[in-house]
């Protein structure tokens, strides 16, 4: 055989192990093989030949990686080809790598993701680079306050929280993460000026790496990542691959804050839109219900308000309106008209004075929609609670007596914000004590539902429901009126509900202050 003439190192040995001959490929990687002597290296080549059958096998040589298969010659000898894999097992090693990282960083987007919570995402995002990335990790929110929001975890997987201030200035690189700058060199970073950064029982500190965590237009914060000593620093790939992880976690908590910034600006707004909670006011019973046509939603184009007597105005000004249309459209309307109504409320006692300013509002605003509305003013006389009623294009309220009979309210007018001039005509009703007078949408009386569905529950429905709530109180009118309508209705969809019950206690007051109290009554 010539083995000087193979592209591959060749080793020829004996069945005793001794080499038989060598080419120059052979002699230059293995320096130390002789002609005559046994291999003593590489171990893993020795051992494969001490073991018949082995097939290929591979191993390193020095810094290189070969492969070796055998073949026996006529003779008895084995004849031992070597084939460099390093560059190839080097690609393989780094294909595992990187399915290893993209795993990873799908993993860590989705756990990110799974909050909107700018506390979880910080805690998420220190969690996963101390268990991936390094042995520990910090990460730091900017804020308006002087005290930056920290959240460490420790060697040991242990979430910390607490605050930081002057303290950002001293570590280099750090001030400039935490406005967005690219990361400094993790090199040029000195980890005894980290010392306050540093867990409890975590040790020297071998080399730190700070990488800016990258938000929506502005920076969400910087990731610190801490190693042990005596490890070594991080490596270039090491640094880029965090800023891979920190980009995915700037995102997730970028988000986290944008939604509650949002969240804080629509609860200021939702307060404003939604209907009040109504009470006893100058020894008259208020109460309202509500119920939007999504339920997922919390306001929409129906409202009520209760304005108390004040030195204007005498007596109480209870408002029930449906703006057309429903949801955010309708519900940004309904917060004008309740605006509207409350710089009316010095002309409370003329009614139509009130709807005359509230037309003109409307029109001068160059809305398409419109609204009815029922006013209810209300002041005590002796026992008796003594109503003036007016309805805009509205449902006339019902009024339930003691005996359980039920009245319309003989009132009515054009609806506001379509026509330049409107009419009203409005009704005098006096409650005695256990009497209540119902102010209701359209959305109660068209609700469909029942048995197939498609039936509405009507005024007569609503007229049998309050049959039965002779001498209630109002809250407990409200009540039963909106459970026999959610009971039609069912799973089906409806318009915007809402009911105003106005009801002339029983008895005289004890324990109210000044009429404006809860209260209890006597029979």
């Amino acid at each position: 055989m010539n083995a000087a003439a193979a592209p591959y190192p060749v080793v020829v040995m004996d069945a005793a192990g001794y080499v038989a001959e060598l080419n120059g490929a052979a002699r230059t990687l293995l320096p130390g093989a002789r002609v005559g002597a046994a291999l003593s290296s590489p171990d893993w080549l020795a051992g494969a030949h001490r073991t018949p059958g082995t097939g290929v096998v591979g191993g390193a040589v020095g810094e290189r990686y070969f492969s070796a298969s055998s073949s026996v010659l006529p003779g008895g000898d084995t004849v031992w080809w070597l084939v460099e894999e390093t560059s190839y097992r080097s690609a393989v090693e780094e294909l595992r790598a990187e399915r290893e990282r993209t795993r990873f960083l799908t993993e860590a987007s989705s756990a990110l993701l799974a909050s909107l919570n700018l506390q979880r995402c910080m805690e998420v995002t220190a969690r996963l680079a101390a268990e991936h990335l390094a042995d520990a990790a910090l990460v730091i929110a900017p804020t308006a306050a002087k005290k930056l929001p920290v959240v460490t975890c420790d060697q040991h997987g242990r979430l910390a929280h607490g605050t930081v201030s002057g303290a950002v200035q001293s570590v280099p690189g750090l001030p400039e993460a935490l406005r967005g700058f690219p990361p400094v060199p993790s090199r040029w970073i000195d980890p005894a000026a980290a010392t306050w950064m540093v867990p409890e029982g975590f040790g020297e500190v071998g080399s730190l790496a700070i990488t800016p965590l990258p938000g929506h237009g502005v920076p969400a914060g910087a990731l610190v990542l801490l190693r042990r000593a005596p490890q070594s620093e991080f490596s270039a790939s090491e640094e880029a691959f965090a800023g891979l992880f920190a980009a995915r976690a700037g995102a997730a908590m970028s988000a986290a804050r944008l939604y509650a910034e949002q969240n804080a600006i629509t609860d200021t707004l939702m307060r404003e839109l939604l209907p009040p909670t109504l009470r006893q006011v100058e020894g008259v019973e208020f109460a309202g219900g509500y119920r939007a046509s999504v339920d997922t939603d919390r306001v929409g184009g129906d409202f009520y308000d209760v304005h108390p007597a004040d030195e204007d105005c005498p007596e109480s000004l209870a408002v029930l309106g449906d703006v057309a249309g429903k949801g955010l459209e309708a519900a940004v309307l309904t917060g004008k008209i309740r605006n509207t109504l409350q710089a009316l409320l010095p002309l409370g006692h003329d009614h139509d004075q009130i709807l005359r300013g509230l037309n003109s509002a409307l029109r001068n605003a160059h809305s398409t929609r419109f609204v009815t509305l029922v006013l209810a003013s209300a002041r005590r006389e002796e026992r008796d609670v003594v109503l003036r009623l007016t309805s805009a294009g509205h449902p006339p309220p019902l009024v339930l007596r003691r005996d359980g009979t039920v009245q319309e309210a003989d009132t009515g007018g054009t609806l506001i914000g379509v026509l330049p001039e409107i009419t009203t005509r409005t009704a005098e009703v006096r409650l005695a004590p256990g009497e209540t007078c119902l102010l209701y949408t359209d959305g109660v009386t068209e609700a469909r539902g029942g048995p197939l569905g498609d039936t509405m529950f009507g005024e007569d429905r609503l007229r049998r429901a309050l049959l039965g709530c002779a001498r209630m109180p109002a809250q407990a009118v409200v009540e039963r009126v909106r459970m026999l309508a959610d009971e039609w209705i069912g799973d089906g969809g409806h318009d915007d509900m809402a009911v105003l019950a106005i009801t002339a206690p029983q008895g005289a007051p004890l324990g109210a202050v000044d009429g404006t109290a809860p209260g209890r009554f006597t029979a």
